[in-house]
């Protein structure tokens, strides 16, 4: 899912990955009903802990126990370097729906995306919505929470209330600044300051060992202790990146593949900001053209002028923050987040309906409901630790560019390529500009020599993976084949029938399309 915030906090749009059936799965309260939160798994028993040896992790018997509603719950170990397979050790955990027929195929691993966003969690609410009957009767379907994040060994920085005045500040410190000059990035870094300090403290070593290429050995460990051959795997978004950078690593070990809504393994921080505002906008324009065709639609006039009041509101909200009775307050940043969670999918543009006519009257508590439902937050209580685990992951993966020209021309771009909301997404490298572990990562290209065939899955109008990207990825694999949902929406194996047959068809058979379907239902 899409992170879309001032540079003080949560800076430019670069959580894209998180899977429209966990955008539903997140936090809920009663001014938006039908966003509830998600169940909590037990803490299973660990097993006998590996002997040191890398391979000796691959050798684990987990405890599994029950957890409610048929599914089975486990703990195991992983490294805490892989390099040095003998030192540290973290947990991992694991949700397990035991395949309900008598054929099985195997393991089918599923990831909702984020980074940050827990796959546990994801199979147990959501198994029915995500994986289809004949998928439930030939494979135990495992969701586990990536290293960092949830219910594994966490990454852990701010208590409720200090990330309550990170989040939803007033933006204090940067006031009366002009946005993007050196006094403005100055306070910036400064304001957050605290909370990489406070992560780098509560964290110590985790904080340099919770990047994708650390959780792609994760995988393989997990794919050896369910003892099957080959990795049968469904990966959402972000997820998706998790699996393109497992086949590259593992190509002789790829099973079935299923990668939705797919992120581009070269993309820098700067193209993603970029490609999502460019997606975000689309996908406003696309509402707003929907609402004026309604009765009780907030806006009027033509698309361009239903857009200037959106524009008119974010700049009313920018310059006079609304403040909650609760002492929070509604930026331009925790707005552009309000209208960013709707428009995820067709289904939830209602929510904007609501949020622009109340915004009209200064009131904050729709955005408010809407920016705690993408936060994860629930009558002050944060759910679960995907904003640090986000944080974390990315600055891990993604390298740390900084230089205030270059950002200042990203920003000026931004704010012509998507006039609404680009120019409150400038800045964005500031996020990881001063993390304290510096980024490792390189942003090369995959292609997974050798591998069996992968099916990479776009979405046309997808506002938080482009559907250059998918094109992007199926190209880079020598075996990937792109299938096509004409539509609007983040992903589509949970959205578009034609879309799940084929993805149920190849992951119960191993057979692709001889070519692009271009699905439209």
């Amino acid at each position: 899912m899409a992170r879309m915030t001032t540079a003080a906090r949560r800076t430019g749009i670069v959580r894209a990955a998180l899977a429209l059936g966990a955008v539903a799965a997140l936090a809920g309260c009663s001014l938006l009903p039908g966003l509830g939160g998600a169940r909590e798994a037990a803490a299973p028993a660990l097993p006998e802990a590996p002997s040191g040896s890398a391979a000796s992790f691959s050798e684990q018997d987990p405890e599994w126990q029950s957890c409610g509603d048929g599914m089975q719950c486990a703990d195991v170990f992983a490294p805490l370097d892989w390099a040095e397979p003998a030192g540290e050790t973290i947990t991992v955990r694991l949700v397990k729906h035991p395949a309900t027929g008598t054929e099985r195929l195997g393991t089918l691993f599923i990831n909702p995306g984020g980074p940050g966003a827990s796959g546990a969690g994801y199979v147990m609410d959501s198994i029915d919505r995500v994986v289809q009957p004949e998928l439930q009767a030939a494979y135990d379907v495992i969701g586990w929470d990536p290293r960092g994040v949830g219910d594994s060994t966490p990454v852990h920085c701010l208590d409720a209330a200090e990330m309550d005045r990170f989040l939803y500040g007033d933006d204090s410190a940067t006031a009366g600044l002009e946005r993007g000059s050196d006094a403005w990035i100055a306070a910036a870094l400064a304001e957050r300051e605290g909370f990489e300090a406070a992560c780098a403290e509560e964290n110590g070593a985790l904080l340099a060992h919770v990047a994708t290429s650390d959780t792609v050995q994760d995988l393989e460990m997990l794919r050896g202790i369910v003892g099957d051959p080959k990795l049968s795997y469904l990966g959402f978004s972000y997820g998706t990146y998790i699996g393109a950078r497992y086949a590259d690593a593992y190509p002789d070990r790829v099973g079935r593949l299923v990668l939705d809504g797919a992120m581009d393994p070269t993309a820098t921080m700067s193209d993603v900001v970029r490609e999502q505002t460019i997606g975000f906008e689309q996908a406003l324009r696309a509402y707003t053209a929907d609402c004026l065709e309604r009765r009780g639609c907030p806006l009027s006039g033509s698309v361009d002028a239903g857009m200037a009041q959106i524009s008119a509101l974010l700049d009313r909200v920018d310059a006079q923050p609304l403040r909650a009775s609760d002492g929070r307050t509604v930026t331009s940043g925790v707005a552009v987040t309000a209208i960013v969670l709707p428009l995820y999918s067709q289904d939830m543009w209602g929510y904007l309906d609501r949020l622009f006519s109340s915004l009209a009257v200064d009131d904050p508590d729709v955005a408010l409901a809407l920016a705690d439902a993408y936060n994860d937050r629930v009558d002050g209580v944060y759910q679960s630790n995907s904003f640090e685990a986000f944080s974390a992951i990315n600055c891990l993966d993604y390298p740390n560019e900084s230089d205030p020209e270059r950002m200042r021309a990203d920003a000026a771009e931004l704010a012509e390529i998507a006039p609404t909301i680009g120019r409150f997404q400038g800045y964005g490298d500031l996020a990881c500009a001063t993390w304290p572990v510096p980024s490792v990562a390189e942003r090369t290209p995959v292609s997974a020599p050798g591998a069996a065939p992968i099916l990479v899955v776009g979405t046309t109008g997808d506002p938080a993976t482009p559907y250059r990207w998918a094109e992007s990825l199926a190209e880079q694999l020598e075996s990937g084949h792109l299938i096509t949902y004409v539509g609007e929406g983040h992903t589509a194996a949970t959205t578009s029938s034609c879309v799940a047959d084929i993805v149920s068809e190849y992951l119960l058979t191993g057979a692709v399309p001889a070519s692009d379907p271009r699905c439209t239902e």
